[in-house]
């Protein structure tokens, strides 16, 4: 059984064992180590360091000069290096139209997955609840995408 597997039945041993509903994972993983599941190793300082970097470069938004909207400075991208797959970032002003286009499908393509998986938990809800009334969730964004774009700027709210 894969390390992913035992910790989901060790969620579910909590969760038979103390009745509750609600799941706090610290309070899983202080029960799981009381039982003898072993902390993990501490991370390797580069790669807590790198994940800060690329924590820093996805949030970090600036804002065009014409229209004062947001947009995010650094995107994502993969690219290989021989065998290897890289996951690197792209400033926006300096990307390339190929560059920029596979950032934005491969966010897209992030939405889509997203989308599938709270169908099928909707899907799921609503055939183990048949006695009450369906979530139904569009995922045609368009309306409330429009919506947000149209509301005003936490800043001018503010003022």
């Amino acid at each position: 059984m894969s390390k992913r597997k035992q910790l989901q039945t060790l969620i579910r041993s909590w969760k038979d064992e103390t009745g509750a509903h609600e799941i706090d994972m610290r309070e899983v993983a202080k029960w799981a180590h009381k039982k003898g599941w072993p902390l993990p190793t501490p991370a390797d300082p580069m790669d807590m360091l790198t994940k800060q970097f690329t924590e820093a470069a996805r949030e970090d938004i600036e804002y065009d000069k014409n229209t004062g909207k947001p947009f995010r400075k650094y995107h994502a991208i993969r690219a290989k290096h021989g065998a290897t797959q890289l996951h690197l970032f792209i400033d926006i002003e300096e990307a390339t139209r190929p560059q920029m286009q596979a950032s934005l499908v491969m966010r897209r393509e992030q939405m889509v997955s997203d989308g599938v998986m709270l169908t099928y938990d909707q899907d799921h809800w609503n055939a183990a609840h048949p006695d009450q009334e369906p979530i139904q969730l569009p995922l045609d964004l368009t309306f409330d995408v429009e919506l947000r774009r149209a509301a005003p700027d936490e800043e001018e709210e503010a003022a």
